[in-house]
C-alpha cells in the first residue's frame, strides 16, 4: 500500500544538510555570476524592498534545473516550485486558513462521492490558465493520473493503478473516478497537507517521449510565479509574480502583495541568525534553540508563531518514543507504560527546546485546532484517567507538568518565559504523565520483568535492552530529546544506549530497531479527520519485522479496537462530525496501550523579520502556516504586504 502523498518525514529523508555559504543571482537565468544582496537589490532590476528572501530547509538543491516534483528523484520542490509554481485541486490548512481550512484551489467544489464512495467526480475550476497561456482543464486532471497509472516510477503510480478502476471525462471540466473499493477519503491524495499529488500541464508532458525522465525546465506554472533566475549551484531560486497573477486559484483569496521572491541556502543555523539581524533573510524556516533566544533578545524585528516564549509554529506532527511493538517485552503495554513513567518531560523539554516545547500526553498533536477538537475535550477524560499499577487503580496524568516546564524555563529566560496559566496552556500545552519511578518498577513486575545486577531483564532472565534511535546532532532538538530519555531511563535502570543515525527513517520502517524518537502521527492540523494516518494502521496493512512497514505504522501495533475505529472513519464522510468522536475513542484507546509515547509537537521556530515586509501568519492571525517549505505557504502572498506601501 502506497502512502498517499509525500509527507514531512519523506521530505526529510531527501533534505541535504545545509551548506554554509549562500550566494545570490546573477542577470541571465541559471548564470552563476552572483551579486551581492547588501545594496538596494538583490538582482538587477529586483529591489531588495520588493524581494521576499526565504530558506530553503533542503539547502543546496542539485540538480537545480530538475522541476519533475511527480517523481521523488527531483529535490527542488521547496525551492518556492511548490509553494508559488504548483497547484492542487483542494487545500486543507494546518492552521485556521484564510477563509476557513479547506480550500477549493483548482476544483471548483469540494469531491463529490456517490453513496458507497466507489466514485469521485471533480469538477475544475474555471478561468483559470497556465503561466504560457494556455488555459487549465479537466485535460490537465485526467492525464495528470493516466500517466501516473501507467508508469511506474511516478510518486501516485502505485496508489493510482491500485485504486482507480477507471476514469472518466464527461466534458471539459469535469473528471469522475471509477475506484476499484470504497474509499471517502480518496480526495486526500490531490489535498495538500504539506504536499499533494499537483496536477500537471499536460499540453507540456504530453510532448516528451519520456515524461518521468522529463526535468519539466524551465517550468511552467499555475501558481502565482514563475522561475525568473536560479543557481545552476543550486543555492537560490528567485521566482517573479505573472503579470496574470489574477488567473491563478490563490488570487480569489486576496491580491498578491510580493513581487518577488527567492528561497535560498543561507547556511547552518548561526549564519541565518546572522542574516535576520541583517536583514538580508526574511522568514527563517527554523534555528537551534539558543539562535531563536539571541534573535529575541537582539532582533526587536524579528517575529515568531508565538508573540513571545516558546515562539515556534507547533507542526502537526508529533515526535514520540516510538517502540517496536514485536519486540520481547516492549510487546507488554505494561512495559510501555512503565517506559513512559520513567520519562522526566520537564528534563525532555529544557533539553531539547531550552523549554520552547509544546507537549502533549495523547497521541495527536498540540497544534492547529487539534486542542479544541482532542486536547480541550478530552481533559476531564484525563485527570479521570487510571491503569492498573499492582492491581489498584493509578491515575497518571500530571496536569501541572507544562506549569513545571515553564517555571523551569524562566530560571534561565527570566521574563521570557509567560507566568499567566492561560497563556501557558495555550503555548507550552497543558499536562503529560507523571514522572514515578515507583509506579513504574511496578508495572515492571506486574509484566514479569525481573531485576538483575541494577537493570531490568525480561521474565526469563535475558537482557532487556533498549538502545534508543534518533536523529543525529544535525537535528538538535530531537537527538538532545533522545539523549535526555537515554538518560531517565539509565536511571530507572533500564539497559540502553543513545543510537544517533544520519538516516534514521529507513531503519524505522525495517523494523530493526527496539525504539526510536522520531514521529509516525502526522495529521491534517486544520482538520479533525485522523484516517490522514490511521489508515496504515489497520492490521490488514500490518507488515513483520524485518520487511519495510505499509505507510506509518512503524511500532507494529495490531488491536482489534483500533480495526473497527479506523473502519467506522472509512465509512463516513469526510465532513461527518462522528469522525471526532471516533478520534476521541482512538485517542483513548491508545492511551491505555501506550504502543509509542507521546511526548510534543515539533515545534519548528520560523522567524520572520518585519522590516521590509508585514502580514506574516501568527497565533494572533493564524490565516496558514509560516513554516517555509509548506504547500500551504502559497497563501501568505495574499497576506503578506511590503513595508514601503
Amino acid at each position: 500500500m502506497k502512502k498517499l502523498m509525500l509527507t514531512r518525514r519523506d521530505f526529510l529523508k531527501q533534505a541535504a544538510i545545509v551548506t554554509a555559504a549562500t550566494t545570490l543571482p546573477g542577470i541571465a537565468l541559471g548564470s552563476q555570476q552572483p551579486v551581492s544582496a547588501q545594496g538596494p537589490e538583490v538582482a538587477p532590476g529586483v529591489p531588495r524592498d520588493e524581494c521576499l528572501i526565504l530558506e530553503n530547509p533542503t539547502g543546496t538543491v542539485l540538480p537545480a534545473d530538475d522541476f519533475n516534483r511527480w517523481r521523488s528523484s527531483s529535490n527542488t520542490y521547496s525551492t518556492g516550485f511548490q509553494q508559488l509554481a504548483l497547484d492542487a485541486l483542494w487545500y486543507i490548512d494546518p492552521d485556521a486558513g484564510v477563509n476557513g481550512v479547506w480550500d477549493n484551489a483548482l476544483a471548483a467544489e469540494k469531491p463529490i462521492y456517490n453513496e458507497d464512495y466507489t466514485q469521485m467526480t471533480v469538477k475544475v475550476r474555471q478561468g483559470l490558465y497556465w503561466s504560457d497561456g494556455v488555459e487549465f482543464t479537466a485535460d490537465d486532471v485526467f492525464y495528470t493520473v493516466d500517466v501516473q497509472m501507467k508508469t511506474p516510477g511516478f510518486n501516485y503510480s502505485g496508489l493510482f493503478s491500485g485504486s482507480i478502476d477507471k476514469l472518466e471525462q464527461p466534458d471539459k471540466y469535469t473528471v469522475v473516478f471509477h475506484l476499484k473499493t470504497p474509499n471517502s477519503r480518496f480526495h486526500a491524495a490531490f489535498t495538500v497537507r504539506w504536499g499533494a499529488c499537483f496536477i500537471m500541464p499536460k499540453h507540456v508532458f504530453e510532448k516528451e517521449a519520456d515524461p518521468l525522465a522529463f526535468k519539466f525546465y524551465p517550468p511552467v506554472s499555475i501558481g502565482a510565479y514563475t522561475l525568473k533566475d536560479f543557481d545552476p549551484n543550486g543555492k537560490w531560486f528567485l521566482w517573479q509574480r505573472r503579470e496574470d497573477w489574477k488567473r491563478t486559484s490563490v488570487a480569489l483569496l486576496g491580491d498578491v502583495g510580493v513581487k518577488y521572491a527567492m528561497y535560498i541556502d543561507p547556511g547552518p543555523s548561526d549564519k541565518r541568525v546572522i542574516a535576520q539581524k541583517a536583514h538580508q533573510l526574511d522568514v527563517i524556516h527554523d534555528c537551534t534553540p539558543e539562535g531563536r533566544i539571541t534573535l529575541a533578545k537582539t532582533s526587536p524585528t524579528s517575529v515568531g508563531w508565538f508573540n513571545g516564549f516558546p515562539w515556534a509554529h507547533p507542526d502537526p506532527t508529533l515526535p514520540a518514543v516510538i517502540y517496536n511493538n514485536e519486540k520481547p517485552g516492549l510487546d507488554k503495554k505494561e512495559v510501555r507504560w512503565a517506559l513512559t513513567l520513567a520519562i522526566d518531560i520537564v528534563q525532555v523539554a529544557m533539553a531539547s527546546y531550552r523549554g520552547a516545547a509544546t507537549i502533549s500526553a495523547i497521541h495527536v498533536p498540540p497544534t492547529g485546532l487539534y486542542p479544541h477538537y482532542y486536547h480541550e475535550p478530552l481533559e476531564p477524560w484525563l485527570n479521570d484517567f487510571s491503569i492498573k499499577v499492582g492491581g489498584q487503580d493509578y491515575k497518571p496524568y500530571d496536569a501541572t507538568a507544562a506549569q513545571r516546564i515553564a517555571d523551569e524555563a524562566r530560571k534561565s529566560l527570566g521574563d521570557l518565559v509567560p507566568t499567566d496559566a492561560e497563556t501557558i496552556k495555550k503555548y507550552i500545552g497543558a499536562g503529560w504523565w507523571k514522572y514515578d519511578l515507583a509506579a513504574a518498577e511496578q508495572l515492571m513486575l506486574d509484566a514479569g520483568m525481573k531485576k538483575v545486577d541494577g537493570k531490568w531483564a525480561l521474565p526469563d532472565g535475558s537482557p532487556f535492552k533498549v538502545p534508543l534511535m534518533s536523529m543525529n546532532e544535525t537535528n538538535p532538538t530531537m537527538n538532545r530529546a533522545a539523549a535526555m530519555v537515554v538518560e531517565n531511563w539509565k536511571t530507572f535502570g533500564i539497559d540502553t544506549t543513545l543510537d544517533s543515525q544520519a538516516q534514521p527513517w529507513p531503519i524505522m520502517v525495517s523494523g530493526n530497531y527496539s525504539a526510536n524518537l522520531a514521529w509516525t502521527i502526522e495529521t491534517w492540523g486544520g482538520d479533525p479527520d485522523l484516517f490522514f494516518f490511521l489508515q496504515f494502521w489497520h492490521s490488514k496493512f500490518y507488515v513483520a519485522s524485518g520487511q519495510n512497514s505499509a505507510g506509518s505504522n512503524s511500532m507494529r501495533w495490531k488491536n482489534p479496537e483500533l480495526d473497527k475505529i479506523i473502519e467506522s472513519i472509512q465509512k463516513l464522510s469526510f465532513d461527518d462530525p462522528k469522525g471526532i468522536e471516533l478520534g476521541q475513542d482512538f485517542v483513548k484507546l491508545a492511551a491505555q496501550e501506550m504502543p509509542i509515547t507521546p511526548l510534543m509537537a515539533y515545534n519548528v521556530f520560523t522567524t520572520m523579520d518585519t522590516t521590509y515586509f508585514t502580514g506574516y501568519p501568527t497565533i494572533d492571525d493564524p490565516y496558514t502556516d509560516p513554516v517555509p517549505n509548506w504547500g500551504n505557504t502559497k497563501y501568505m502572498f495574499v497576506k503578506i504586504k511590503p513595508k514601503k506601501e
